[in-house]
């Protein structure tokens, strides 16, 4: 609504309790996400626009093989090096090095990490902007488990595997946040940067270690239900292996932490 609209807008101008001005990097890895890449953007610098939020878009390609890179190049100049900023790799080097590379290029004070298939809507983001100032979180999650939040275009192996993965996570680690495996979150910069100091973990156990650490830490985490939308175009990237990894990881840390 409208009215929410502007209570974000006006929550996003001002860093609690100083004059700063508010600024959010989104961080977004991309392989192979060429048709993906410029429906994404355009959601965001939408969403970013219409409740009047400061943003940037780091695009971190790894290489692409499928012209990713040329594509942001073009978004690069349809909306200003300002606003879009790609900061390629030359080859896959995993998502939590990904982050570390963004975070370097990254001149907002929050971070928004997310991934740029569409399975996370940019519709969220105001919502977390608000929750975030509401109870001066350190970070917010988006969850999958909660409120009205789900998942779309999942078959039930595919939900089977997402709500065991969390749930053995649960038992483990006892977190304390109710979507571990998620990756659609927002953070304060200076806290994502101490934590990704403290984190082992490569592939998609970095995103449960994360949460992990920052308890640890003592960061405090709220959270905003999300719909998540399994990916719209090109394949899946959780195949097996990426499961059996999963679990391995998930030893590790219940081991160490």
């Amino acid at each position: 609504s409208r009215s929410s609209a502007m209570a974000s807008a006006e929550s996003g101008r001002r860093a609690a309790g100083s004059g700063r001005l508010d600024k959010y990097s989104v961080l977004l890895p991309t392989y192979n996400e060429r048709e993906n890449l410029p429906l994404i953007v355009w959601l965001l610098v939408k969403s970013f626009s219409e409740s009047a939020i400061n943003y940037e878009i780091i695009i971190i390609d790894d290489g692409s093989p499928d012209g990713t890179r040329e594509v942001a190049e073009q978004l690069e100049k349809i909306y200003g090096s300002d606003r879009i900023l790609l900061r390629p790799r030359e080859k896959k080097l995993g998502l939590g090095t990904a982050y570390i590379h963004g975070i370097k290029h990254a001149t907002g004070n929050y971070i928004i990490i997310m991934d740029a298939d569409l399975s996370h809507h940019p519709k969220f983001i105001p919502e977390f902007i608000r929750k975030q100032k509401e109870g001066n979180f350190d970070i917010v999650s988006g969850t999958r488990y909660k409120g009205n939040g789900g998942v779309y275009g999942w078959d039930l192996k595919r939900k089977l595997i997402s709500r065991g993965a969390n749930f053995i996570t649960q038992i483990l680690l006892r977190p304390g946040a109710s979507d571990l495996t998620g990756s659609f979150r927002l953070y304060r910069k200076e806290v994502l940067q101490k934590i990704i100091e403290s984190c082992v973990s490569k592939g998609y156990v970095f995103q449960m270690e994360v949460i992990v650490r920052a308890r640890q830490l003592g960061c405090t985490v709220g959270e905003v239900p999300i719909s998540f939308v399994d990916r719209v175009y090109g394949e899946s990237k959780l195949g097996g292996n990426e499961i059996v990894s999963f679990l391995k990881g998930l030893l590790t840390l219940f081991a160490t932490t």
